[in-house]
């Protein structure tokens, strides 16, 4: 089984600045330590790094950072940060960015700014820059901004976006789980029906901080299904943001790894597209 970790993060506060690291997640998580947390009965395994938000002037020291390790952590491309309603100084930092071969893509991390930025006139500006260089969006948002995403995606419609983690619903915890609600279907349908829409199965766990069963999953991926079909699914392992609850949980990439394995068996879905082909040509990797 070959697999596309379509959500891998990696940094290190001791080589780039970052604001929000703190408790567990102030350490190193970079080749070294992903090498400890490989998957299982997995024949080949390579991944997508999607930018940890590192300070806004360190967006370019973080690629090439990556770029340095990524043979090492198996990373076949990079998804980027980027501000995008900063005008041209956006225009100049997706030329600089450019430079990098890995980039393929950007994330202006929307799920602290406020209502309504994703369809900002400057925001859409920026986004149609990203969609002329034939790169991706990837959508971080909470899930009562996805509308504003669905809105991004009618403004730019050529832009291929997927939205990280489901649009993080609320899932409870493995203790008091919670049903998808209905505002999180509307809104997930509503952005699903935008044709270059994807859907990432990744974050649920750091959602529930790390105390979460398979059977609580279940209804959500069930709801990323129904709204995208099989065809626009990909696996990511947000690691290491959901492999810390309290504390580093060892294993716990390769725990998610097998309940969307099982789970997608189950509901009859190709492995190949779903851990594979997928994200590869989301992201237009050959």
């Amino acid at each position: 089984m070959r697999v596309v970790d379509s959500h891998l993060h990696l940094w290190d506060p001791w080589d780039l600045e970052y604001e929000w690291l703190e408790g567990p997640m102030l350490g190193r998580f970079a080749e070294e330590e992903l090498f400890e947390e490989q998957l299982p009965g997995v024949s080949e395994e390579v991944a997508i790094f999607v930018q940890a938000e590192t300070v806004e002037h360190a967006f370019v020291d973080e690629v090439a950072w990556v770029d340095e390790i990524a043979d090492a952590a198996r990373v076949v491309a990079i998804v980027a940060g980027a501000r995008l309603d900063r005008g041209a100084a956006a225009a100049e930092l997706l030329e600089r960015l450019s430079e990098h071969e890995r980039v393929v893509g950007v994330r202006h991390l929307l799920q602290g700014e406020r209502a309504g930025l994703a369809a900002s006139a400057e925001f859409v500006a920026g986004a149609r820059l990203v969609a002329d260089r034939g790169w991706t969006f990837d959508a971080c948002v909470r899930a009562h901004q996805i509308s504003d995403v669905t809105a991004l995606a009618a403004a730019v419609p050529e832009l291929r976006i997927v939205l990280d983690h489901l649009g993080k619903p609320a899932v409870g915890t493995a203790e008091r789980p919670l049903r998808p609600s209905a505002e999180w279907l509307r809104d997930l349908h509503g952005f699903a029906a935008r044709p270059l829409t994807h859907v990432k199965l990744s974050g649920l766990p750091a959602e529930a901080a790390g105390e979460w069963s398979p059977e609580q999953m279940t209804p959500f991926l069930d709801a990323a299904l129904d709204a995208f079909g099989p065809d626009r699914l990909m696996w990511g392992s947000d690691w290491p943001v959901s492999s810390i609850g309290v504390g580093y949980q060892a294993g716990a990439r390769a725990r998610w790894f097998r309940a969307v394995r099982d789970w997608s068996a189950s509901r009859g879905v190709s492995a190949e597209a779903l851990f594979w082909s997928t994200p590869l040509a989301f992201y237009g990797i050959r």
